[in-house]
């Protein structure tokens, strides 16, 4: 059954757009999407347009240079990462096997990457499984720190890519991109728990070899599915601006997931077959490898996040949450202005 409250809100949408654009018989408005109130309701006209934006909207926010000031809080924020997660795992396992379990993670990252991780968990390792839970808290709160600054740096980001400044106080701001950093550390334990824990557990339960396929199989899809959740909520409360309804973050979603996914495999695929930055780099080779690899990651999260901007500038309806305010008075840039028609 149609949701009602869905469709009331699409016909207010609609007499608000017809208020705040041309003349409703002006067809150049509804061939370029003027009035629509999705995403999907936007004509191959309005999309030419935005693809052109975006495409301009790249060059000009310098998102490859602002990618990569956010690697660099990345790389501060890795080894202190991973020496929580080794002191942590020493609670509950034998630190001697972690080596083991995570070499399930070197399908997921790129050559040379896991080598970095493999030798500093060697490293944490060496110092003696005392050490280990002492070590945690430290570490821990070092992760958290450097993880922290590079989340601010992202929601910088997303406030160029939206033509925002910051508007919200120190201590919001901070609230905001803690709870980012936390949420993104709990994504992370729960991914390795399902690349690197499940195979562990159901080889413990002896189940068969069908249902085991299937829940190795399964592990991913429900990877993808969190990134796409994890992804539209820093497009919806990253920026500093009235939030968008969740419809106009889909597109950017599925976009920067399917992108990230088809990148991180074809980069896997030339870092161990063609790129050959050990000659170049020496012992840095690995580390510049991995450097790539997040700035590949960072640039296709921002870059999702500009196609959304610019399908959201595309329409002249209240794209905000709660919908029905004048151009204006929407609290978004990106909402409060309509995009150049561009073709």
């Amino acid at each position: 059954m149609p949701n009602v409250r869905y469709l009331n809100d699409r016909k207010t949408d609609r007499s608000a757009a017809n208020r705040e654009t041309s003349p409703s018989n002006d067809s150049a408005a509804h061939e370029r999407g003027r009035q629509a109130v999705a995403p999907w309701e936007i004509p191959w006209q309005g999309w030419k347009d935005i693809l052109v934006r975006t495409y301009e909207q790249l060059n000009e926010d310098r998102l490859l240079a602002v990618a990569a000031g956010v690697v660099f809080y990345g790389l501060l924020a890795l080894f202190p990462a991973i020496t929580a997660l080794v002191s942590s795992y020493a609670l509950f396992a034998k630190p001697s096997t972690i080596n083991d379990h995570l070499s399930l993670l070197s399908e997921v990252l790129p050559a040379g990457a896991f080598d970095i991780v493999k030798d500093q968990v060697g490293r944490v390792l060496a110092k003696g499984d005392l050490k280990l839970g002492t070590a945690f808290v430290g570490s821990f709160l070092l992760a958290v720190w450097s993880a922290n600054g590079g989340m601010k740096a992202i929601i910088d980001a997303l406030n160029v890519v939206y033509d925002e400044t910051e508007k919200r106080g120190f201590f919001k701001l901070n609230a905001v991109s803690l709870a980012f950093t936390f949420g993104g550390l709990i994504a992370v334990l729960v991914a390795i728990g399902a690349v690197v824990a499940l195979p562990i557990i159901l080889s413990v339960i002896g189940l068969g070899s069908i249902t085991d396929a299937l829940f190795r199989i399964g592990r991913w899809p429900l990877l993808v599915v969190m990134m796409l959740f994890g992804l539209a909520v820093l497009y919806r409360f990253g920026p500093s601006r009235r939030s968008p309804q969740w419809r106009w973050l889909s597109v950017g979603s599925v976009f920067a997931t399917l992108t990230w996914l088809a990148g991180s495999g074809l980069l896997s695929f030339y870092l161990a077959n063609y790129a050959n930055y050990d000659a170049t780099y020496g012992s840095l080779g690995a580390a510049i490898g991995l450097m790539i690899w997040m700035w590949m990651s960072t640039i296709v999260v921002l870059l999702g996040a500009e196609l959304n901007s610019e399908i959201e500038h595309q329409t002249a309806v209240d794209s905000t949450e709660g919908g029905g305010k004048p151009l204006g008075a929407r609290g978004a840039h990106v909402a409060d202005t309509v995009g150049e028609a561009k073709t």
